[in-house]
């Protein structure tokens, strides 16, 4: 028995990749079959059914299942899942194969392949009542609604066999961890209890303080940077991954947290991603997930602790990795260090709001930024990622909803 949580399901991982000869094999395979080309989103999808992020799936939902998650958050056999796992094409592209054939998925961007699927089921959506129910709003800036209302109109179900991690072990090296190398490693570390950090920004002061918290609870800490597509004016990763290392190193004890990475784009869903955050770091051996303000959110479309709430409306055995809820933290000019509403007596004006949006924008705009805002070894890597931008690939970022308070 590990002393670890259970893989999501409560059996084995179940990784997806094929290995060696087989591997070889059906690659040749897949060279012969119709193809249908992916998104940036369902290549990231397939790269975590095949390290086993995504365990107990064996592929993309069915309709049934497609139906539960989006109304009630469980597939069709009653497995607890927030977020569809989908895969779209064209109705032209569709009518080209039938159901019980093989097809080969390939990545639209690089064009590698990244799996076979056999196809079980062919069905259309309602793509608006999955974003209001998975995204609470239809509003096209929302870069997740964009995202389902440009897929494809047919959805295909069915069984994949994983071809390929799409590049990131041989980019991004020992940081790019699969649920089976991080739990391993925890074990080697004597950690029972550890908890993700989740990341699309390099970390500033309340980030660290978020991180702290948790080292003080739990044997371990896993900073879990998002390694796929974001939206434009985020910061890359590897220039994230520099920072974030950069404040380990020099602010953390060691052997207490590891620097890791996954293959996900960003659904910016808020309260069901952040479920879907949790599920997964329970694939990757995680007991906890910290959840603070406005958990992968985007814009003023949930609440600043929507995603608190969330967990307290699914049931209690849904999921064994449990939220760390943290309520808003900020740097306190009078108590003279980071603090948050449950700690902090003092007035709003004597607290320093920080965001990772506050500090894009004042970075790109060559701002000053206070030293209590973030460490000087992590503003100099941000600096220069800034000063090393042409002009055509500076974005304007913009302050809105909870990241302009």
């Amino acid at each position: 028995m590990s002393d670890l949580v259970n893989p999501h399901g409560g059996g084995s991982l179940k990784p997806l990749l094929l290995e060696g000869q087989t591997l070889e094999a059906e690659k040749a395979r897949a060279q012969s079959l119709p193809q249908i080309r992916v998104s940036s989103r369902e290549a990231g999808d397939l790269i975590m059914l095949g390290i086993g992020g995504f365990t107990p799936l064996e592929g993309f939902m069915t309709r049934a299942d497609w139906e539960g998650v989006c109304d009630g958050m469980k597939m069709a056999n009653g497995l607890f899942w927030p977020i569809p796992i989908t895969l779209s094409t064209d109705a032209n592209t569709a009518a080209g194969f039938k159901e019980g054939d093989d097809i080969t998925l390939v990545n639209d961007e690089s064009g590698e392949l990244m799996a076979t699927m056999t196809v079980t089921e062919k069905y259309t959506i309602d793509k608006a009542h999955e974003c209001m129910m998975v995204y609470k709003t239809t509003d096209s800036e929302h870069p997740g609604v964009k995202m389902v209302m440009e897929q494809g109109d047919v959805n295909l179900a069915g069984p994949v066999k994983i071809l390929s991690q799409g590049g990131f072990p041989e980019q991004y090296g020992k940081e790019f961890m699969t649920p089976a190398e991080s739990r391993a490693e925890f074990k080697k570390r004597g950690w029972k209890t550890i908890a993700a950090f989740q990341t699309r920004n390099p970390m500033h002061r309340s980030h660290e303080y978020l991180a702290k918290i948790a080292v003080e609870i739990c044997d371990g800490l896993l900073i879990h940077s998002l390694l796929g597509k974001l939206k434009p004016g985020d910061i890359p990763a590897d220039v994230r991954s520099n920072a974030i290392g950069t404040l380990i190193d020099k602010y953390f004890v060691d052997n207490t947290v590891i620097q890791a990475g996954y293959p996900l784009d960003m659904r910016y869903a808020g309260p069901r991603e952040a479920l879907l955050h949790a599920l997964f770091r329970q694939n990757y051996g995680c007991s906890h997930l910290i959840v603070g303000r406005d958990h992968a959110g985007v814009g003023d479309y949930y609440g600043p602790f929507d995603a608190h709430h969330i967990f307290d409306e699914i049931p209690a055995d849904a999921l064994e990795t449990k939220p760390l809820k943290i309520d808003w933290t900020f740097w306190c000019h009078k108590c003279g260090g980071m603090a948050s509403m449950k700690t902090c007596p003092h007035e709003a004006s004597d607290r320093l709001l920080l965001s990772g949006t506050k500090l894009r924008k004042a970075l790109s705009e060559g701002d000053e930024v206070p030293d209590n805002f973030s460490r000087p070894e992590v503003l100099a890597i941000l600096r220069e990622y800034y000063a090393s931008l042409a002009d055509d690939e500076k974005v304007e970022v913009k302050l809105s909803g909870h990241s302009a308070k």
